[in-house]
């Protein structure tokens, strides 16, 4: 993983939330994850990983994701990701 992308994954998990990670940089985690990323309708965004397909819509015209689907997205990924890449990125 990129150090770029342990960034993104040690600022999903921080507390409290933050205001200020920018969605192309959890598209970018998902990725180098092994999570697949395709356009949907109404300007959403699929995700196809962990077997699962999850929805989302990308913050606009602001880059920046809104805490509320950050919680999403951290979630998601303490369902299914190692805790200690969880951990070893805190």
């Amino acid at each position: 993983m990129k150090a770029k992308d342990r960034k993104t994954l040690a600022r999903i998990f921080s507390r409290p939330v933050s205001g200020n990670v920018r969605w192309a940089d959890i598209e970018s985690l998902f990725k180098s994850l092994g999570g697949e990323i395709s356009e949907a309708e109404s300007s959403r965004v699929r995700v196809f990983f962990f077997g699962e397909i999850r929805i989302f819509h990308p913050p606009h015209p602001r880059p920046t994701t809104d805490k509320g689907a950050l919680e999403s997205v951290r979630k998601w990924l303490s369902e299914h990701l190692d805790e200690k890449l969880i951990e070893g990125n805190k």
